[in-house]
């Protein structure tokens, strides 16, 4: 047995076997020798989406190369390459993807079938910059889906938590290559309210930031510039404070009744304005070195911002000593199936709390709240959906659940979780 953590340490697991074949032989024999499947990335899903007993796979080894289509719009990837090493390789081609979310160790594969997504009114989730998937069915066969071919199979697959089989490459949507204009500064939380329409409509790319004990923002957009030559790479700001972060946070945990006076400080300390410009790809992500678990939930776009006051107000009264700060984005509505995103054009909600404080019940009476909302959770983040609720909340779950059995009968490719979670 090797043990094997997510990335917060709150999802372990004891797999048979840890292994990484390198190429689609080693990948076919791996599978057919194994009774249960599952598919690892970088370990950033807080929800038990790669525990397993039997076989975890990693496609970090996997032998592939991106291939770009004569067009220069889209591009076959290899599936397992995380999306730092893909946005760079895109970059040397003298290409980007059109949004990103705001870390990229995640593999491509395992941001995809869980719907990650970043932030921009009109853009949509990484799921829906994926037109083609090959992946591997339980048989060891490789097959081949898009919008044209096995067109059932692809709905299913856009966002399919890795339950009809092992993508090894999937073809995305690309754009040429662009530099990006990264502002921050510290707002009013009431002027960013009233003027959330306007703001959003001003630039490509708008999130916030709040504390629950601040009525101030860490407002940021992103915005596509051109820059000459000669412009200097950009520099990563941030360090020091988020050292001090993790301190205050350490505080907190220690010290619970300090955390809305700390939080007022901390406020005031991170809001400083910033800019900074460079490639898109070196723009999009932000280090996330502090470890925290992770509530999301995806509401239609008018409820976003009373459900995030609710939220709020909610916190206060209770006066639950949560150390990190609420971050707000937009995306677009989409078709997928299975997408959080698929009733309309959707605000997030992302509610974190310190990986070294108690969770468990705040998230509990936060998840009330978001689902007051009308809310749909991230798939990868912390959430208590059951069967019944996913039937009730994707109108398509039926459709879905079908394609599981079509493609994968003997369920290889689910845990006791998804088994649970679609009734497989």
């Amino acid at each position: 047995m090797t043990g094997w953590s997510n990335w917060s340490g709150s999802v372990t697991a004891s797999p048979r076997l840890v292994a990484r074949p390198r190429d689609a032989g080693e990948l076919a024999s791996m599978i057919g020798q194994a009774g249960k499947v599952r598919v690892v990335g970088a370990g950033h899903s807080f929800m038990p989406l790669c525990q397993t007993h039997d076989l975890l796979l990693s496609l970090s080894d996997y032998e592939g190369a991106i291939e770009v289509a004569p067009d220069r719009k889209t591009v076959w990837a290899p599936a397992g390459w995380s999306l730092k090493a893909l946005t760079a390789a895109l970059w040397d081609q003298g290409l980007s993807l059109i949004n990103q979310g705001d870390i990229n160790p995640q593999s491509l594969a395992g941001a995809i079938s869980t719907g990650t997504h970043g932030t921009g009114a009109e853009l949509g989730s990484l799921s829906t910059q994926a037109c083609g998937f090959r992946l591997m069915t339980a048989d060891g066969a490789i097959v081949e889906c898009g919008p044209d071919q096995n067109p059932e199979l692809y709905q299913a697959q856009r966002l399919s938590l890795g339950l009809l089989g092992v993508a090894v490459e999937i073809r995305i949507h690309v754009v040429p290559a662009y530099h990006l204009e990264e502002r921050v500064e510290r707002r009013p939380l009431a002027e960013v309210a009233e003027r959330l329409d306007e703001l959003a409509a001003a630039t490509r790319h708008m999130e916030f930031f709040v504390f629950p004990y601040s009525d101030e923002v860490i407002f940021k957009t992103l915005h596509p510039v051109e820059v000459e030559a000669t412009a200097p790479p950009a520099k990563e700001i941030g360090e020091d404070s988020e050292a001090t972060f993790k301190t205050i946070c350490d505080i907190c945990a220690a010290v619970p009744i300090l955390t809305p006076s700390l939080q007022r400080l901390m406020m005031r300390m991170m809001g400083k304005a910033s800019r900074r410009v460079g490639p898109a790809y070196a723009i999009f992500p932000s280090e996330r070195n502090i470890r925290f678990e992770e509530m999301e939930y995806e509401l239609p776009r008018a409820a976003g911002l009373p459900t995030l006051r609710a939220a709020m107000a909610h916190i206060r009264k209770r006066r639950l000593p949560i150390t990190f700060p609420f971050e707000f984005r937009l995306a677009a509505g989409d078709d997928i199936w299975m997408s959080p995103f698929n009733a309309g054009p959707g605000a997030s909600i992302s509610f974190h709390q310190y990986a070294r404080m108690p969770w468990r019940p705040a998230f509990a009476e936060m998840e009330a709240v978001l689902r007051d909302g009308a809310g749909r959770p991230h798939w990868a983040k912390r959430h208590t959906l059951t069967t019944a609720d996913v039937h009730r909340l994707y109108p398509r779950a039926g459709d879905f659940v079908a394609a599981c059995k079509t493609w994968d009968p003997a369920s290889k490719f689910a845990n006791t979780h998804l088994t649970q979670l679609f009734g497989l």
